[in-house]
């Protein structure tokens, strides 16, 4: 049984840490890509601050398909390049955004969504799918969720077989 520890939220380094070191120790000998993205959404969803929605979509014949998440219901595909989930998977980076209302192109799931990263998910060179993250605050990602979330990212995909 693992044991999230209580958001403590003064040093994100430190969350951060904690969240890769749960995330390592929940997908440790496990190779199954659902069972990891689900346990990573959930450990995300409930140590993040200020986070409506933590989850992933996957790529299925050329399209983002909803995976395992925590949040409200969420939209179920979503087109390469279309929105901030799109886009990252076509530009295969990372995309934060400060405020989506301002963003061309926005796919509203969640109304009080104001912010979001998605960090795309790639395995030797070749997208599986996508980090997303919602926040309820405008301006709630930087660099250093970026840095985190991408090298969770990197776990899970040398974790995985998809």
């Amino acid at each position: 049984m693992f044991q999230l520890p209580t958001r403590q939220g003064h040093d994100p380094d430190h969350m951060y840490r904690e969240i890769i070191d749960l995330v390592s120790a929940v997908t440790d000998g496990e190779q199954d890509l659902i069972a990891n993205l689900a346990n990573t959404a959930s450990v995300l969803y409930h140590m993040l601050p200020d986070v409506n929605w933590a989850g992933f979509y996957l790529l299925k014949d050329n399209e983002l398909v909803l995976g395992p998440f925590h949040g409200k219901p969420a939209c179920i595909r979503i087109a390469i390049g279309r929105g901030v989930c799109g886009t990252s998977a076509r530009d295969m980076r990372t995309v934060v955004v400060d405020n989506v209302h301002e963003y061309p192109g926005h796919i509203a799931c969640d109304a009080q969504s104001a912010s979001e990263i998605v960090v795309p998910m790639v395995d030797g060179g070749i997208l599986v799918g996508v980090l997303d993250v919602d926040s309820p605050l405008v301006s709630r990602f930087g660099d250093i969720d970026r840095q985190y979330l991408e090298q969770l990212v990197q776990l899970l995909m040398s974790r995985c077989r998809p």
